[in-house]
């Protein structure tokens, strides 16, 4: 059964000109699969990620997760939805800069009414499979770019969500952080079984993605599987 079920989804900007951003766009994403969504600047993956989200309010169509229509929820109960099944990773890390690296990973489960011995466990346990273990009780300001995505992404994995949505996270990294963010992730994705979905340019996150949709106008001009591309490449 597919964890996200897309069914011809639209999304319409309303202005002067109305924009397109996803034209009755249909696609389905298995659990465990680690999917990078791609295409050019303005062809539409942002604006999906957003919707799967539930960040972005959709035109028409419907976003099943695990069978339950996110289009069909109210304001109220997308939030408890997204809180309990979403993890989120961005570009720009959003790193609450009051909380140290600990409290930032639990800050999720302190929403969802998690315990502090519970939360602090859990984000020691992440920050030392990521390598940063030493970092719990520091803020964002005194960490590099890299151990704050690793703080970002360590908080999306935090309260084990069905799936986590990555907008461009590795934008802001030098290639050797983003190929030990890309490890981390790739390890977590076998190891807890995390579907994960990115929306990338980056050429670096496609070569690791087990899957490649390529978005082009708002659909999907291409879906492939790594066993097709390594063909390819064959």
């Amino acid at each position: 059964m597919a964890i996200i079920e897309i069914k011809n989804l639209n999304k319409t900007y309303e202005g002067a000109v109305p924009v397109k951003a996803v034209d009755n766009l249909s696609l389905s994403i298995e659990k465990g699969e680690f999917t990078a969504i791609v295409g050019p600047s303005g062809c539409g993956k942002t604006t999906l990620l957003n919707l799967l989200g539930g960040l972005d309010e959709v035109t028409s169509g419907q976003i099943l997760i695990e069978g339950q229509d996110m289009t069909a929820l109210s304001a109220s109960e997308l939030t408890s939805f997204r809180l309990k099944n979403i993890g989120f990773v961005f570009q720009s890390y959003n790193l609450i800069p009051v909380l140290t690296a600990g409290e930032n990973v639990g800050f999720v489960m302190e929403l969802q009414g998690v315990n502090k011995p519970t939360r602090d466990k859990r984000a020691h346990e992440l920050l030392d499979k990521f390598g940063i273990g030493d970092k719990f009780n520091i803020r964002p300001a005194m960490l590099s770019g890299g151990q704050q995505q690793r703080v970002a992404v360590a908080r999306a994995l935090a309260s084990r969500p069905a799936f986590i949505l990555a907008d461009e996270p590795t934008a802001n990294l030098d290639s050797k952080s983003t190929e030990e963010l890309l490890d981390l992730m790739a390890k977590m994705n076998e190891e807890e079984h995390v579907t994960v979905v990115f929306a990338t340019h980056d050429q670096r996150v496609i070569d690791r993605a087990k899957r490649v949709v390529t978005i082009t106008d708002g659909k999907v001009f291409k879906d492939e599987q790594v066993s097709q591309l390594n063909e390819v490449a064959d």
